[in-house]
């Protein structure tokens, strides 16, 4: 009897294990808004291409997950040296798709409650730095979405292959809340019970550009 109820502990603890392991992607660090960067006049000019680039997003709730996808509109970054330099890409906010195919659930992220799509159709990510801290690239940069812009800084990897530039971030966290993204969020409302919804929204970005 000992020896089954010594093996249920086990089983008990190494499922807590597992759990614990699956923590969510550290927050970006975020502060204001800051100077946009600059290129030089030696700078090579790449122009992002769309069909490849993409932001990957998953939300939580007490009852779980949702995850998906929104398109990159357009962008252009400069390269000095193999090193990025400066650049912008637009985020088309209308595209956001729920990976479960739920038009109610992308319509909602898409109403007045979350990203106020209609009044604020696009987003913006501008470099404002870019940096190797302790061996990892690490990429600064205002973000814009509705009608506020503070600057978050996330580690990325980046690649030259012929003429086409890659750069990818690792999964990183933003708290919506300081985008004034209301809903169910727990600082503004304190009545919601286990009505709320996280205020972490994850994020991944890949963006692929061609010379131009």
């Amino acid at each position: 009897m000992k020896t089954n109820f010594f093996k249920f502990l086990t089983i008990i603890a190494i499922g807590a294990a597992v759990v614990s392991c699956k923590k969510k992607a550290d927050e970006a660090a975020t502060t204001e808004a800051a100077e946009v960067a600059t290129s030089e006049a030696t700078s090579t000019k790449y122009m992002v291409n769309t069909d490849e680039s993409v932001i990957e997003w998953k939300g939580y709730k007490p009852t779980g997950s949702h995850v998906g996808t929104i398109k990159i509109e357009s962008g252009v970054f400069t390269v000095n040296d193999g090193t990025l330099e400066s650049g912008t890409f637009i985020i088309d906010m209308n595209t956001i798709k729920d990976n479960d195919g739920s038009e109610k659930l992308e319509g909602h992220l898409k109403s007045a409650d979350f990203f106020e799509v209609e009044a604020f159709p696009s987003s913006a990510f501008e470099v404002t730095g870019f940096e190797m801290v302790e061996g990892k690239a690490m990429l600064s940069g205002n973000l814009k979405m509705k009608d506020t812009q503070n600057n978050v800084t996330f580690p990325v990897t980046v690649s030259q292959d012929g003429e086409t530039f890659t750069l990818t971030s690792e999964m990183f966290t933003i708290d919506r809340s300081k985008w004034n993204v209301k809903y169910g969020s727990k600082s503004f409302f304190s009545d919601l019970g286990d009505k709320f919804i996280n205020d972490d929204i994850e994020l991944k970005v890949t963006v692929k550009a061609t010379k131009s």
